[in-house]
């Protein structure tokens, strides 16, 4: 009798966020990180159409948990209600995923074991993978916040890095630590609760390290020409909606006591680089810059939350 296929890491459940997800792709990535883990979850923010709903029942009749909520709670409500989920089901970690991030061959395993090995040294709040940019091909670094300028580091192999922050996806999470730090800042709706909650982490003693023999693709805003330079000169740019939660979060985390200084004062001429070159250069202009302005007087105002219709 053939014995059963056991999963690599049965104790970590993965947890994919998704909002109007890419059918096939979204297919791959599931299918991607099943053998690696005990279970996958997906927590989907009021994706409509039929081809979707399609998709999420032919998930469950492979043993995936799909939870759909009925509108857009934003990022980090969607992670803290899949880790209580996940707690409760006696998972020991989490990890989480984009809809559009592909997980490399045993990243899950090389992910736990360097977690580990890690912990038993100190405390340990999460270790993520090193990913490269699906369409570029470039590697990104792991990063520690210094000033004027961050400092980028890339690693080699076998080796983990010390780092202030790890984005969201593919990060593996002991449920234990996240108890102790805290859920997700849910206010913040979507973008920068990963610098958020990393920043919470680190200023509570814990450490997070990149493992550079743990691969992820990963891919980051839309390639969109850039008026009046080359035709074939492109940026990668956020939609106007994104544009809004970035500005705005910003400005949110300036004030945050467990959010470093440093970062604040190197992320501020960033900032206005972002705002400067977005409405010079991209179309449509005052859609971007309405956007923009609008999380800028939200972020001063103290609001949070997800963007007003109004």
């Amino acid at each position: 009798m053939t014995a059963p296929v056991v999963p690599a890491c049965a104790d970590v459940c993965a947890a994919i966020v998704t909002y109007h997800p890419q059918i096939e792709l979204l297919r791959d990535v599931v299918a991607a990180v099943r053998p690696q883990v005990g279970r996958v979850q997906i927590f989907d923010n009021a994706s409509p159409g039929a081809d979707v709903a399609a998709l999420f029942e032919e998930l469950r009749a492979q043993g995936v948990q799909v939870l759909r909520s009925d509108r857009n709670v934003g990022l980090g409500s969607a992670i803290n209600h899949a880790a209580r989920l996940a707690r409760e089901a006696g998972f020991a970690e989490i990890l989480l995923m984009d809809q559009d991030s592909q997980v490399g061959a045993g990243m899950v395993a090389t992910l736990q074991r360097a977690l580990r090995e890690l912990r038993a040294q100190g405390p340990v709040a999460a270790v993520g993978p090193q990913f490269r940019d699906q369409r570029t091909g470039e590697i990104a670094p792991f990063v520690r916040i210094a000033f004027p300028m961050n400092r980028k580091l890339f690693g080699g192999p076998g080796q983990a890095v010390d780092c202030d922050f790890l984005i969201t996806s593919g990060t593996l999470l002991p449920l234990d630590a996240l108890d102790r730090v805290g859920g997700m800042d849910e206010g913040l709706f979507i973008d920068n609760v990963d610098i958020e909650w990393s920043s919470r982490a680190r200023h509570r003693g814990y450490k997070l390290y990149g493992i550079c023999d743990a691969q992820m693709q990963h891919r980051i805003g839309e390639l969109v020409p850039i008026s009046g330079l080359l035709p074939s000169c492109k940026l990668v740019v956020h939609s106007p909606t994104r544009l809004y939660y970035m500005m705005r979060n910003r400005v949110l985390l300036y004030r945050r006591a467990e959010v470093p200084r440093r970062w604040a004062a190197q992320d501020l001429p960033r900032l206005v680089l972002k705002f400067v070159g977005t409405a010079v250069f991209l179309r449509p202009r005052l859609g971007y810059l309405r956007a923009m302005l609008r999380g800028l007087r939200d972020g001063i105002a103290g609001r949070d939350g997800p963007m007003p219709r109004d």
